[in-house]
Parts: C-alpha cells; structure tokens; sequence
C-alpha cells in the first residue's frame, strides 16, 4: 500500500484499539482478530472512493457483522441455541445504529481491557510480552518472532496456545478492581520494560523501543497521576534518547563517557525530563523507575561526562536499593560509587557480588570487574576477567568491545 493510504494510516492508528473493542464485543480473540482482518479488507475496497468520518468506528461496525456472520457459519457444528444466545450478546451490547457512539465511547477502556489481559499473571512472562506486541501493538507475528528469535510458525503457535489458555482459564477482560490495580500495573510495566529492553537483542532496528514509549504514553493517557507509569515512561525516553550515539559508524558500542552528547535526542530528553519531578513526587516511596528516571536525568542533563553528578547518582541508587534491591541495582551503584570513592572501593563491592554467586552466566559482571582492575593497573587479572565476559556475551558488538580492551591491555604490557 501507499505510504498516504488511508487503509494503512487507519491500520497504524486505529488496529489496537479496534481489536480490543472487538474483543470486549465477541469474547474471543481469535474471532476478533479474523472479523478485524476482513474489516481491513472490506476497507481496501471500500475506502477507494471515500474514506469514512470515523475509520475505528467504521472498523469495528465492519469487524462485528463479521464476526456474527462466522458465528452464523458455525451453527452446524454447535448446538443452535449457543449460537443464537451469541449472537443476540453481541447484538445486545452494540446495535447497529450505535456502533460510532460505542466505538468512540469504549475505545480507551477496551484498550485498557486488553492491555490488563495480555499481561495476565497466569501467562508467562515471555507470553504476556509476545501477546502484548501481536494484538496491542498489532505487529506481525513474523516481526514478534524475530524479537524472541524463533520462527514464525513457533510464535504462531505460542500466540495460539496464549489464547486458549485466557479460554480455558476464563480469564477476564476487565480492567482489575481497585484493590488490585497497583499490583497488576506492576506487571504491566513490566512487560512493558522487557518491550523495551528486547528491542536490544532481537531488534537491532529499535523499532520495538519506539512500540515501547507508544505503550507507555498510552498508559499515561489511561491511568494520569501514577509515578510508576510516568516514571518508566521517563525513563524509556532518556535511555532512547542516547541511541544516535551509543554506536559508532562500524556498529561498536560507545560507552556513555565517551558519547557524542550532541547526537542525543534533545526532543525525547526534554519530554523526558518533564516527567521526572511529577514521578517521583506522585507517590511514596517513588516507584523504582522514577528513581531510575532520576538517573537518567542527571546524565541526560550534564553537558560533558565530567559534569555528571556522581555523588547524587551514588545517592540514588541507595534509594534505589532500599526500595527495589536487585544484583544489578547493587552492580550499578558500585560503577556509580568507583567515580566518587574510586575503582578499588567499587571492587570490593563487586567481588562480594561475586562471591554470592549473583548475575552467574552474564557477562555484565565481569565486564564490571574487568573494567575496575584495568583502573587499578592489574592488567593481568583485568584480561582474565575480559575473558570471561567475552565467553558470557551475546552480542557481537559487545563480543567486540571486549576483543577491543583485551588488544588494549595486550599492547600495554
């Protein structure tokens, strides 16, 4: 289709939201996602001499009369009454002649619905994250895939398997009771986290970051006032804005401190930093992304690495600690500690790390401690270390920033 189709612009804009009215309206993903599809398809045709006032609605009228239509097709092989007590719940929900008013009225809470269901805490994470991505985001199945690198008919049959299993278990769409909002957005955001950070591995393009600070917005919209949300999205943001500079022209990693911090994207720090005081002030404690928000701030807002704040970095990852320890947590504020009390000071931090066995089988710690004893001048230890974490790494760029310290420290001794 044409970049200005008014097709693929609506499917741009308006397939999430029109899927997750569709679903409150049959009750079924599968049927939903197959009425949206014809939808689609009766657009292309439709929309060639006029384009309707309000495609979602005209979307989800279209999607429904499908939808009943396979309903119909079905009654052989159902018992007749089930089928027309079906029908006649979608017929009762949306009449035909308020499909605009309900489709414009019940948009954002449907949206809200699905997001709540995808992330169900009887899914798997990875299921919750790989649901999240097909039908709020409405990426193919192929792109999802390649995120989780398996195959596509692997992710089909995933996706499959997450859909009878919201079936079988009953699970609702709804958006959860008060009572339980706090620990379900929990979850939420975390899928919505694991979005973002997938993007790194099976996503070198980072168009998954960019459906990641969609859905974060999206929450703010539905869910205004919570620090939580407004902090991850802060956050996302800050992290994204450094992108243009984390790689060089021959796709190697360039650490922070040595970053063209005019490549970042001022636009996305500025949002960013707009929403890092609200966050952290919406509630207390703050949440853990605020706080990681604030970080981030202090970094997007020093004009050269030697302007950085360290000591109120140090501070806020003790903040951090209390409110969300974690081994990584505890990695980042010794790097943080070695720029204030120096690297000697952070190594012994990270061998305690070590020696309770915290992070085994990722490279990211002994690419710390190698880091720290090449500072300190021990070579020798800081190359074994590199070692380590070369075996450890996934990635190529990163394999390639080890090989690169480990021809530095070559040549130095």
């Amino acid at each position: 289709m044409a970049a200005d189709d008014p097709v693929e612009a609506a499917w741009r804009a308006h397939a999430g939201e029109a899927l997750s009215t569709l679903i409150r309206l049959v009750g079924d993903f599968d049927l939903a996602e197959e009425g949206l599809q014809e939808a689609f398809a009766a657009a292309a045709v439709a929309w060639k001499t006029e384009t309707p006032a309000n495609p979602r609605a005209w979307l989800v009228q279209a999607g429904r009369r499908r939808a009943i239509d396979q309903i119909r097709r079905r009654a052989a092989f159902r018992v007749r009454q089930e089928t027309l007590a079906a029908e006649a719940e979608i017929a009762r929900q949306t009449a035909p002649e308020e499909a605009d008013e309900a489709a414009a009225a019940f948009g954002d809470d449907d949206l809200l619905r699905l997001i709540f269901t995808c992330c169900h805490p009887a899914l798997a994470l990875e299921t919750q994250v790989a649901l999240t991505l097909r039908t709020v985001c409405s990426i193919p199945t192929a792109s999802v895939a390649r995120a989780f690198l398996v195959s596509e008919e692997a992710m089909a049959q995933r996706l499959a398997r997450a859909k009878a299993k919201i079936r079988a278990a009953g699970i609702p769409y709804e958006t959860p009771p008060r009572e339980q909002l706090d620990a379900r957005v929990e979850g939420v955001l975390a899928v919505v986290y694991l979005v973002f950070t997938e993007a790194y591995a099976g996503d070198p393009e980072r168009s998954l970051a960019a459906e990641a600070i969609g859905l974060g917005r999206r929450l703010a919209a539905l869910l205004p006032g919570r620090g939580d949300i407004m902090g991850l999205l802060a956050l996302m943001l800050l992290h994204e804005a450094r992108r243009p500079a984390r790689y060089d022209a021959a796709g190697d990693v360039v650490l922070l401190e040595d970053q063209d911090r005019s490549l970042w994207n001022r636009d996305a720090i500025a949002e960013g930093l707009a929403l890092v005081k609200p966050a952290l002030t919406a509630q207390s404690p703050p949440s853990s992304y605020a706080v990681q928000a604030a970080i981030a701030a202090l970094h997007a807002e020093a004009p050269r690495a030697q302007d950085t704040d360290w000591r109120q970095i140090v501070g806020l990852y003790a903040v951090l600690l209390r409110i969300h320890p974690s081994p990584v947590i505890e990695l980042n504020h010794a790097a943080a500690l070695a720029m204030v009390d120096g690297p000697a000071a952070a190594l012994q931090r990270l061998e305690a790390l070590a020696a309770r066995g915290a992070l085994g089988g990722y490279d990211i710690l002994p690419a710390a401690r190698a880091d720290l004893l090449r500072r300190l001048g021990r070579g020798r230890e800081a190359a074994e270390a590199y070692r380590e974490a070369l075996t450890l790494a996934h990635h190529e760029p990163e394999r390639r920033l080890f090989r690169r310290r480990l021809a530095e420290l070559d040549r130095e001794t």
